[in-house]
């Protein structure tokens, strides 16, 4: 028996994550999850969760092992611990007790409900080694979607925005004839179309959506589009807008006093008397929307910040000088509760820095 993780566990939890990924953009709102079995140092069995409704990576793993007698000297692998409950699928815990499996690796630890740490418990009774928390921090990131989900009972919230050297995001604008100012590059917008591709939800607000008139697809990366979200409490962007061209999904977070209904749209009342924005997550809580990107404008992402409702950010700078404008959202008004964690620059120096705030994963 071991009682302790060891650097090869670090490396077979490696191989799980980046099976894993495989599952992207299929198994929402279930999370990611890549497991394989290991016999003497050899994978003789792996598996990943392919789609939501379908097997656990525990079944596709342990399935896979040709010579059965081999499981009872063998480690599990496994990214998220194993479920213990009857959902679509029966408890994969079960299946490693019948399996014989005498060690489980888990990366980290479930905090849905009817799991949260009764997998593990159950695999303990059995007599199974079990290790928690290998390569935890690359795990809990890979499935934030999830995790925050379970945990904050919203989705996990993503700004995005690119501003000037001097903190602007525009120049002042009062009508859609007026083109925005560009501040982005082929490269940076090729990254918001593959961010736009992993999120569920993408979000702006009234005057984003009447001065730009965005589509919020997928069209320079290769993935679905995700439900487009208009913040239009007072009946602002005009019925041709393309986000009523019925392409897409979309919910209107709207009034009750707004007497007009776009087409093509969801149609979803805020009591402008309580916290918007608390009721627009909830709602998509409610409709298991675990993922949402906020794209404008600077009103609606200070908001975000404000309130603490956010988790992620990614800010854009141009070597430009606008002198005068929309200024951008300030995340630093938050202080302490801010910090970075990677910052990337191309060959025409704009720069990207990601934000989290601290208590967040």
């Amino acid at each position: 028996m071991y009682s302790k993780s060891t650097n090869e566990d670090e490396r077979f939890m490696r191989r799980c994550l980046a099976l894993a990924r495989c599952g992207a953009g299929r198994t929402a709102p279930n999370p990611m999850v890549g497991a394989v079995v290991v016999h003497e140092g050899r994978i003789i069995g792996e598996g990943y969760h392919r789609a939501f409704g379908g097997p656990h990576a525990e079944v596709h793993a342990i399935a896979a092992v040709r010579d059965r007698d081999l499981l009872r000297r063998s480690t599990l692998y496994v990214t998220l611990e194993p479920c213990s409950h009857h959902g679509k699928t029966p408890p994969c815990a079960d299946l490693i007790r019948r399996s014989g499996i005498p060690r489980v690796v888990v990366a980290c630890v479930d905090p849905f409900p009817k799991v949260a740490g009764r997998g593990i418990g159950l695999l303990r009774e059995a007599g199974v080694e079990v290790v928690v928390g290998v390569l935890e921090a690359e795990a809990r990131h890979m499935n934030r979607f999830f995790l925050t989900a379970q945990t904050e009972q919203r989705p996990y919230v993503i700004l995005k925005w690119a501003e000037s050297a001097d903190g602007f995001i525009d120049a002042q604008r009062l009508h859609a004839d007026r083109p925005p100012v560009r501040l982005s590059d082929e490269r940076s917008t090729r990254a918001v179309h593959s961010l736009r591709a992993e999120v569920a939800s993408i979000l702006v607000g009234a005057r984003t959506a009447r001065l730009d008139d965005p589509s919020l697809t997928v069209r320079h990366w290769s993935g679905p589009s995700p439900v487009r979200l208009l913040l239009d409490r007072h009946g602002q962007v005009p019925p041709t807008a393309h986000l009523f061209d019925g392409r897409v999904p979309t919910l209107l977070f709207t009034s009750p006093s707004n007497p007009t209904t776009p087409p093509n749209v969801t149609r979803i009342d805020v009591d402008p008397a309580q916290p918007v924005l608390q009721q627009l997550l909830q709602a998509l809580h409610e409709r298991q929307i675990q993922s949402l990107l906020v794209e404008g404008g600077a009103e609606l992402h200070s908001h975000f910040i404000r309130e603490g409702l956010w988790d992620e950010a990614h800010v854009e700078t141009a070597p430009i000088l606008l002198r005068d404008g929309v200024r951008a959202a300030d995340l630093h008004s938050e202080g302490d509760a801010v910090r970075w964690s990677d910052r990337t620059d191309n060959k025409k120096h704009l720069l990207t820095v990601f934000f989290h705030r601290r208590q967040v994963l």
